[in-house]
């Protein structure tokens, strides 16, 4: 026999929100729409091109060899799968908190809280690994342009990384998050603009070195070209995928977009279209320009780029362009990487499933700005004391599970919600959403063991907060008469 505790544990767990809740859960300012489709795209592309590009060449190369390009095109198939997922329910739920959302309204709160955990690995590792990677770029920019940089004890973070130079703290990578930080707070509009003139000069530079690379193009650098096998294209896929996060950036906005069920969709779109051709571009210039043993030389694992050019070029010119152009440019990523977080905070807050302070905005700026110092301390001391080494898989993880959870997403809602509005519906289904999930599963595959070990805690973490606190704050539970929840399976209301 079932007893109460167990069917009222069994009905928190598995609530849903409905389909029409958007609605915000508490007095006070809400989000402002100030962000357009072309700025929405530009989130997209800010948070995606550069990440991967700008500093996992260097790491995925060493799994695949030349065939690097077909792990680019898989985790691009994967990340375009998904991006069709993302367009359907983020024009259904245009809702602040993207997956996390979709999850609440699918599948139930539990899920939810777990789907939580893995974009807040997602978003918060992968602001840190962006931040550290950039400290590299600085630091090859003033060697450039003055003949000095700053001290290992600045620029290395004190933990050990296979033979990587350590030091006391990243002080580079922690400014960087801390800038971010005060841009956010300002506003999402100002946040925005700034971000769409970063992705303008990220292109440009990364124009640069493909017309330059092209010039060194031997094909001989890819004899060999399927060497590595299976196993080696997808641990490659695996390392790239995190920096598809961005895709997942877009829907995050859904709150402070304008005409969001149009806007969304066309920006995921727009953003992948644009990202997965500049990717191929770069590997096939970089692959084609050098052996692929150069890519584990040490001097190519901080701003790999800019000393691909050096080779190439024998001048410090390009180099220092690109190294320019990335310092420029990869605060965008940081930027993107930080807003996202923020916003799956809010609405967790919102939901109850937090405490109210990550729900607040603040009245002058319309920005939830507790929330946003909150995630930006925590982010900052990560990129000060952890090697980016660490964190790439481990992003990679979050993201290829919530992008599972969207396309499950789908199938869900078309059954329980026939009826729903969508602007836009993906074409091929049911066939498209399952093969998202089974392009997502090959890349997983690829992850080493220890990831799935600290992806596992991490989940068990959260779940045991959930259990102890969330489920008796949920908005759902809270609610004067329960209406607010749907019926989880098997119950009648």
């Amino acid at each position: 026999m079932t007893s109460p505790q167990t069917t009222r544990l069994r009905s928190q767990l598995l609530r849903r929100k409905p389909s029409g809740d958007r609605a915000p859960a508490q007095p006070g300012p809400a989000l402002a729409r100030t962000i357009g489709t072309f700025q929405l795209t530009m989130f997209g592309v800010g948070a995606t091109v550069g990440t991967g590009i700008f500093f996992v060449l260097q790491e995925a190369v060493p799994h695949a060899g030349p065939a690097v390009i077909v792990s680019f095109l898989v985790a691009g198939l994967g990340a375009g799968l998904s991006a069709l997922c993302y367009a359907e329910l983020a024009s259904a739920i245009p809702a602040s908190g993207s997956t996390y959302s979709y999850a609440y309204h699918a599948l139930g709160e539990l899920v939810a809280m777990v789907i939580a955990a893995c974009v807040m690995l997602e978003y918060g590792v992968s602001g840190a690994a962006v931040a550290v990677g950039w400290s590299g770029y600085f630091n090859e920019l003033l060697h450039n342009l003055f003949g000095f940089q700053l001290p290992d004890a600045l620029s290395y973070s004190p933990v050990p990384f296979e033979d990587h130079t350590t030091g006391l703290v990243n002080l580079p990578a922690v400014v960087l998050v801390l800038l971010c930080m005060v841009l956010l707070v300002r506003g999402a509009s100002e946040s925005a603009r700034v971000n769409t003139i970063m992705v303008v000069i990220k292109l440009a530079v990364l124009g640069m070195f493909v017309i330059i690379g092209l010039t060194a193009f031997n094909r001989e650098h890819f004899a060999g070209f399927w060497a590595a096998g299976p196993a080696g294209i997808s641990a490659a896929a695996g390392t790239i995928f995190f920096s598809f996060i961005g895709l997942d950036a877009v829907s995050t906005a859904g709150e402070e977009v304008k005409e969001p069920q149009r806007a969304l969709p066309r920006a995921i779109m727009g953003a992948l279209v644009v990202v997965v051709t500049v990717y191929v571009l770069v590997a096939v210039a970089g692959v084609g320009s050098q052996p692929v043993a150069r890519f584990s030389d040490p001097a190519q694992q901080h701003a790999g780029l800019a000393v691909i050019l050096k080779n190439i070029t024998g001048s410090e010119v390009p180099a220092t362009i690109l190294a320019a152009g990335a310092v420029i440019s990869i605060f965008s990523v940081t930027l993107v990487c930080l807003y996202g977080q923020t916003r799956i905070l809010f609405a967790m807050g919102r939901d109850g499933m937090l405490p109210d302070r990550f729900a607040s905005v603040n009245p002058r700026t319309l920005t939830p700005s507790f929330n946003t110092v909150a995630v930006a301390v925590v982010v900052a001391l990560i990129a000060g004391f952890v090697p980016s080494g660490y964190l790439w898989d481990t992003i990679s993880i979050g993201t290829l599970c919530a992008f599972v959870v969207v396309a499950l997403g789908v199938v869900i809602m078309r059954r329980r919600s026939p009826d729903l509005h969508r602007p836009f519906k993906v074409p091929g289904y049911p066939v498209t959403p399952v093969l998202t999930i089974a392009v997502c599963l090959y890349i997983m595959s690829g992850l080493a063991a220890v990831t799935w070990v600290i992806f596992g805690c991490w989940l068990a973490l959260v779940v045991a907060f959930y259990l102890v606190w969330g489920r008796h704050h949920s908005r759902l539970e809270t609610h004067a008469d329960g209406s607010m929840a749907a019926p989880a399976p098997g119950e009648s209301r």
